[in-house]
């Protein structure tokens, strides 16, 4: 009690002290810090060091220079700062006495989430995986041992990149807390690359550790000799195998032999720091490294599960990748709620319908594929729903047909919309209760839009590119989707270049079109490369699935430009139907052009399967290669739409 009296008394005198000479010293706008270089190891020292100090306070600047050592790091590594001494205090406002020190602020990260369900839900089961089961105070001590052994067995340093090739497994789950608790970055690869993509990015990112789950272990060693191959004289990133073995370098082998001393976990220095590197699409010579930060990733996670009407314990089946942007921040999400992963290394509509009733699965997700493969399950496949069933579809607009479906099943479908850049979810389709009502044809239409930005995401809006103008709430004039906000990615790995491009005039630039109808929600058209050019005239590549989707034999579709002589571009379908169900290329071009202008409908349709990414989008670029292949559909003689 006495020394928090004289505590006391010293800061009263320190901040009478600044206010009397502040005149004398600094301009009347300024703002104090407490010296950074002073290091004392409780408030009492440093007030009464400060109150000696002359002058009494110095004004905030730039941070020092990274020490040459750290400089020089090829590390991702953002701040110096070590994370285990108490950050000095700082003063915000002199005559408002408003301060920032350790009791009012604290980093956001999403480290903090598997600390608090440990604590809240720590007997609840946090991780389903067969008949393999983990509650939260478990599944928060295996985390702590896993980052251990990393940092202490293999000298895995703040800033150092993990990365891992694995299927959706408990191990995917749990280093998305191990590698930030030891300072590091996640780097999470599609398990759909061969070895020499996954010799491209493990080069690009200096990947320290390589985890690779044992059924990937061919290509993840392949990869590595390609990249002793190409630099023998280079450090190659240590393997470590996924699998349900204990081996010697085994992941479950770093949970049983970690060091039995408490790991101090190593909290980020500045939430700005980075937690993961996400690689998109891009190609061998120029990967797109994009980086999250703890701060982004955190209030992103938040805002995910807000859109999401996650509440609290509930239950999660793992059927969006986690490798794709980071899983749409749920590994973190259901930690934030407490919550039961359900992980599957591969699903089936049947292991869906199984999962969710044996489970009491309360939430998913997945692309519009997911959502297709559930309403076309066999019915032998199907199991009855326990309880609604949320499930959070992206990455394109659900088509009315399928939503029809899922819903008539039992299913509440969220349509939410944004980029790896965005770190996944940036915009959601609020429903509102009024559109309950309305018929089904328009309930569809209205939930197939992007609608707004969530909560995290500063703002979103459509623009003119060459203008930066906004284009006006009419639902016609087509402009660029653009995002800015604390969930927008800190830029493209080692690419500063194309950081700055994309983020030209204070906007993140998305490449994808669209319109904002007058209740303001937006809708994407396309994307600006799937956009279809026919005679000066723009077909939305989107608006011509959509119909194609709604014929009763077809499964699945996507439409691409191919070229033409006269017009320049036509629409060019690939279908695939129904199994058992039967349609000629006539049959689908008389069906659009019964419900599209004419120049709209495709020119030219092709049945087989689609290429896919593991996410479940359509590899239209593949597409785009065949329609090219065929050439010209029309000659100038023969012109007529």
């Amino acid at each position: 009690m006495v020394r928090a009296t004289v505590a006391v008394s010293l800061i009263r005198r320190l901040l009478h002290q600044h206010s009397s000479v502040r005149s004398q010293h600094l301009p009347s706008q300024s703002r104090y810090c407490f010296n950074p270089h002073l290091n004392y190891s409780n408030p009492l020292a440093r007030a009464r060091a400060l109150l000696n100090s002359s002058p009494p306070c110095r004004p905030r600047g730039p941070s020092p220079p990274l020490p040459a050592a750290a400089s020089a790091s090829s590390s991702l590594l953002f701040s110096s700062h070590s994370g285990t001494e108490e950050p000095e205090a700082v003063v915000l406002d002199m005559e408002a006495g408003t301060v920032r020190c350790p009791a009012n602020y604290a980093p956001l990260s999403p480290i903090s989430f598997i600390e608090r369900a440990a604590a809240v839900y720590g007997a609840r089961a946090a991780v389903v995986y067969g008949e393999r089961r983990h509650t939260w105070a478990e599944a928060r001590e295996r985390c702590l041992r896993v980052a251990a052994a990393l940092a202490t067995r293999f000298g895995v340093a703040r800033g150092d990149v993990v990365a891992v090739l694995s299927p959706n497994v408990p191990a995917m789950l749990e280093l998305h807390f191990a590698v930030p608790m030891a300072g590091a970055v996640l780097c999470t690869l599609n398990t759909r690359h061969d070895a020499a993509m996954v010799f491209v990015l493990l080069k690009h990112s200096g990947a320290k550790v390589f985890l690779v789950e044992s059924n990937l272990l061919d290509i993840g060693r392949a990869a590595l000799k390609r990249l002793a191959d190409s630099d023998p004289a280079a450090a190659l990133p240590i393997l470590l195998t996924i699998s349900d073995d204990a081996g010697s370098d085994d992941y479950e082998d770093l949970v049983s032999n970690a060091a039995a001393a408490p790991f101090d976990i190593r909290w980020p220095a500045s939430e700005l720091d980075p937690i993961s590197l996400n690689y998109t699409s891009g190609t061998t010579s120029r990967p797109k490294g994009v980086v999250y930060n703890h701060r982004g990733a955190y209030l992103n996670t938040i805002a995910t599960v807000l859109a999401y009407d996650i509440t609290a314990m509930p239950t999660y089946l793992w059927t969006v990748p986690m490798f794709h942007c980071n899983g749409w921040n749920l590994p973190w999400g259901v930690a934030m709620q407490g919550g039961t992963n359900v992980c599957l290394r591969h699903f089936t509509a049947k292991v869906i319908f199984d999962s969710i009733a044996r489970h009491g699965v309360t939430h998913m997700g997945g692309a519009p594929t997911v959502l297709n493969m559930i309403a076309n399950a066999p019915p032998a496949d199907r199991r009855p729903l326990p309880g609604p069933v949320r499930v959070m579809t992206g990455g394109a607009p659900p088509p009315p047909r399928v939503l029809f479906a899922v819903e008539e099943l039992g299913f509440v479908v969220y349509h939410i919309y944004g980029l790896t850049e965005t770190y996944g979810p940036a915009t959601v389709c609020t429903w509102l209760p009024e559109w309950d009502t309305l018929p089904a044809a328009e309930r569809a239409r209205l939930k197939a839009r992007q609608g707004f930005h969530h909560i995290a995401m500063q703002g979103v809006d459509v623009k003119d590119p060459a203008t930066m103008e906004s284009v006006p709430c009419d639902g016609e004039t087509v402009g660029e989707v653009m995002f800015r906000g604390n969930t927008v990615m800190s830029g493209y790995y080692k690419d500063l270049a194309a950081t700055k491009e994309c983020m030209a005039g204070g906007w993140l630039h998305t490449g994808d079109l669209a319109v904002r109808h007058p209740d303001g929600y937006i809708q994407v058209k396309d994307r600006a490369k799937d956009i279809i050019i026919s005679g000066g005239e723009n077909i939305s590549s989107i608006e011509v699935e959509s119909v194609i989707f709604s014929h009763p034999a077809v499964l699945e579709a996507a439409v691409v430009a191919r070229p033409d002589d006269h017009w320049g571009e036509t629409p060019c379908a690939f279908v695939k139907l129904k199994d058992g169900a039967s349609a000629t290329e006539a049959d689908i071009i008389g069906f659009c052009r019964e419900r599209l202008p004419h120049y709209m409908a495709p020119k030219t349709v092709v049945f087989e399967d689609l290429p896919k990414t593991s996410t479940g989008k359509t590899q239209k670029f593949v597409l785009r290669d065949k329609a090219r292949a065929m050439g010209s559909l029309t000659t100038t003689a023969n012109s007529k739409l």
